[in-house]
């Protein structure tokens, strides 16, 4: 039997995690707050977050406008500090950037007087490796996303989907432990924005990194991901915790099946459902 919205607790819904599970997890965050200081008071970004994610892993985290998504995924890259609580991946606390994450953002960010393949392998020559050790990667990475047969055009004769297709690669070159991404696709029309999401699914089956992907739109992170991190309004905290009962390779056929609508229902109901509450106690 499919389960539905009126279980209260369906299969896919995961209980918060238990202390023996942390010890063999891949990526912990655990209690992790992050408090700014400003002139006019305090403002608590994020208030507690706490959950883990097992290698290979492809994690979406989703919320309200404003909720810390960002400041969360901030913090899991070393980016910026918790003000408390414990950031560990494979049992090492993350205290600082590291060169073994891979890191794609909003704007692609590319070099306009550099060649795709150039963009692709410039975070190896900042990190002073052998170009030649990490040529064939970035080779199998353009070959992977269709991007071989513009491996020496510039950022400015690429469209925007083509741009975050070398983003990606970027991020991927080094063979990262952790890819962090951060609403790569959102600034794309819906058409391309579909495209690319059935080309980073099919790139995922070959890569199968561990990732840790922030979006807006719900049926892009169920259709993309392992588990569904669900964010409250902020001061935020993880409200939900769903793995997505569907295997892979992922086709876009998927995003018709009726367990997928529900599970999106559910995800948006309780991202209203914890907007609302705030709203509600800031009156």
């Amino acid at each position: 039997m499919d389960p539905t919205l009126n279980n209260p607790a369906p299969a896919w819904l995961l209980p918060h995690s238990t202390a023996p599970e942390r010890e063999r997890s891949y990526l912990t965050v655990q209690q992790v707050g992050k408090t700014y200081a400003t002139r006019n008071g305090d403002v608590h970004a994020v208030e507690r977050a706490d959950f883990d994610i097992d290698e290979g892993d492809f994690v979406s985290l989703v919320g309200p406008s404003g909720c810390g998504k960002s400041t969360l995924m901030s913090m899991i890259g070393g980016l910026e500090l918790p003000t408390a609580g414990r950031i560990a991946v494979d049992g090492r606390a993350v205290d600082g950037p590291r060169r073994d994450f891979g890191y794609v953002f909003q704007d692609a960010t590319l070099l306009p007087w550099k060649s795709v393949m150039d963009n692709v392998l410039f975070p190896i020559r900042t990190q002073k490796r052998v170009l030649a050790d990490h040529r064939p990667e970035a080779e199998r990475l353009l070959r992977l996303t269709g991007l071989w047969d513009f491996r020496d055009k510039r950022p400015a004769e690429l469209s925007g989907g083509m741009r975050q297709r070398v983003a990606i690669c970027r991020g991927l070159v080094n063979d990262p432990r952790l890819l962090l991404m951060d609403e790569p696709f959102s600034a794309l029309d819906a058409i391309t924005r579909d495209d690319m999401n059935l080309m980073l699914a099919q790139l995922w089956d070959q890569v199968h990194k561990t990732a840790v992907f922030i979006t807006h739109s719900i049926r892009e992170a169920v259709f993309l991901s392992d588990r569904v991190l669900v964010m409250n309004a902020r001061p935020s905290r993880i409200v939900a915790d769903i793995r997505v009962p569907f295997e892979r390779p992922r086709r876009a056929q998927m995003q018709e099946h009726p367990l997928f609508n529900e599970i999106c229902a559910f995800v948006r109901e309780k991202i209203h459902e914890g907007h609302d509450s705030r709203r509600a106690e800031s009156r």
